[in-house]
């Protein structure tokens, strides 16, 4: 597919009820939007194919549906960190962090994903920290040798354990998802996590319209299943 293509292709699934949602969210948004949602979106990326040159023209585009489909059809082999230092700068609105860092983001299938993390959860700007966190729980779910260690993800719990209560809430709900996840590897990773997110408590989640409950990351911690998987 060109970029012709990707257009018409969202033309076709275009959603009113998004656009006036998006246009009374982000009046001032300098990006247009088909008001497609991101699980439709997720589709219509698939159909179009692993794309980086065309990833690169859609990133490009003034529509936040074209830019969402550039990020999610990206190759991670040809994903460099000068591209992601750049990508980062205009992540900041409407899903733009959760989809470029989280749920299968190809960003975060890169081989330098782990030290990406390390790096943007020191910056100064909460938008890089939003996604290291967001990587971190993408890191937390490989089962690959290459994966992290206990050491490397320990020292996420920590950093969450001494930055929660002074950090951004805009970063909260990611670093939310991180310790869930981390949770999640193993008994001692669970101990660790879970008396941190007995320390934070619930979450809140500003989603819009949408009214949500909060993120409880101790009931997911200490889930049935996951006692069974961790044989606590």
């Amino acid at each position: 597919m060109d970029k012709a293509s990707v257009l018409a292709l969202l033309e076709a699934n275009q959603n009113q009820r998004g656009i006036d949602n998006w246009q009374e969210m982000f009046p001032d948004s300098p990006y247009s939007s088909f008001g497609i949602g991101l699980t439709v979106l997720r589709k219509l990326a698939k159909q179009v194919g692993k794309d980086h040159d065309l990833a690169m023209d859609l990133w490009a585009s003034d529509c936040y549906d074209m830019k969402v489909i550039g990020v999610l059809i990206d190759d991670p082999k040809l994903i460099t960190t000068e591209q992601m230092e750049s990508q980062v700068e205009d992540l900041d609105f409407g899903m733009m962090v959760h989809v470029y860092s989280a749920c299968g983001a190809p960003v975060a299938k890169t081989k330098f994903i782990d030290e990406m993390a390390s790096k943007w959860v020191e910056s100064d700007d909460p938008v890089r920290r939003r996604c290291a966190y967001g990587f971190v729980y993408e890191l937390s779910k490989s089962t690959k040798k290459a994966a992290p260690d206990e050491t490397y993800f320990m020292s996420f719990i920590n950093q969450i354990e001494g930055s929660y209560k002074d950090e951004d809430s805009s970063v909260h709900l990611s670093m939310g998802g991180a310790l869930m996840g981390i949770g999640k590897r193993s008994v001692v990773l669970n101990q660790a996590a879970l008396k941190v997110a007995n320390q934070i408590g619930p979450i809140a989640v500003n989603s819009g319209k949408t009214q949500c409950d909060p993120m409880d990351i101790s009931k997911h911690l200490t889930s049935d299943y996951l006692k069974k998987k961790l044989g606590l």
